[in-house]
């Protein structure tokens, strides 16, 4: 069992399902899917605490019903969320557009700029997770690794160019379109800095690649009935996150992600399914 510390959205999805793919200029009807706990701390956070784990949230909500929604809903599921803030406004809903085929597009209104208070006790904490664009986001992991060297610090690519000093760096292929013309591993050390140990890239059902300075290795994914695409990043960086904390390799990480994801995209949820709680407990 690890203390996890994880910085990174929790949100109230709306799901509107389409009779068809999305097109540009198209017109298409819908069947409202009603709320779902959604966002990456909730869909990172509850494989974690279903492995046994103890997790914390570190993200913000409004001070509205909405808010309280969230925080009671990831509460009552296991996740601390001592550590979330609560912003004067309203928490906006994320609109999840389904397509039949399993696809999603996420439709979201520009969240207010959460600035991070002083950082935490690092002492306390074996890995901590990033997967938001936080003001001093960069300054906590620099400092996770400078006070603790047994914290493992876990970073998703940042939507922009901005620094994430971690161990280990996690991409999607889709992610890095457009954005890496060099080597990928000088690629993820210049964005990392020197203590990167590995940069993971993910490429959906073929699988991911893994950069070090030892070469790189590809790790195949895990074949799954796909009905949901959404929180499947998300549950990979849990299932590798996971791995890590018990002293798994890399590539056994990796293949704990892959399989955690294939549980993720059969499941009908943003959040992990019964699929994953049944195989870790």
């Amino acid at each position: 069992m690890a203390n996890i510390l994880l910085l990174a959205n929790i949100n109230c999805d709306r799901i509107l399902m389409l009779d068809k793919p999305l097109q540009t200029g198209g017109r298409f009807h819908y069947q409202d899917g009603g709320l779902r706990l959604g966002g990456g701390g909730a869909n990172t956070g509850l494989g974690l605490v279903w492995a046994q784990h103890n997790v914390s949230l570190v993200s913000e909500v409004g001070s509205d019903d909405i808010g309280d929604w969230i925080l009671a809903k990831a509460s009552t599921l296991g996740l601390d969320c001592r550590l979330v803030h609560r912003f004067v406004g309203n928490t906006c809903e994320m609109l999840l557009v389904m397509t039949p085929d399993g696809e999603r597009t996420i439709i979201r209104p520009q969240r207010p700029v959460f600035e991070l208070p002083a950082p935490p006790d690092w002492q306390h904490w074996d890995a901590f997770y990033i997967n938001s664009s936080a003001k001093g986001a960069g300054a906590w992991a620099a400092d996770a690794m400078a006070y603790n060297p047994n914290c493992k610090v876990i970073s998703q690519l940042a939507k922009d160019e901005r620094n994430r000093p971690c161990h280990v760096l996690i991409a999607s292929i889709t992610d890095m379109q457009g954005r890496c013309n060099q080597d990928p591993w000088r690629f993820a050390q210049a964005i990392a800095g020197d203590a990167l140990e590995h940069f993971i890239v993910t490429d959906g059902d073929q699988g991911a690649m893994v950069y070090s300075n030892a070469g790189e290795q590809h790790v195949p994914a895990v074949i799954a009935n796909v009905v949901d695409t959404t929180g499947a990043g998300d549950a990979y960086a849990a299932g590798v996150i996971h791995g890590l904390c018990q002293q798994m390799s890399i590539t056994d990480a990796m293949h704990e992600g892959a399989l955690w994801a294939s549980f993720a995209v059969a499941t009908k949820s943003s959040i992990p399914g019964k699929a994953l709680k049944q195989y870790l407990t």
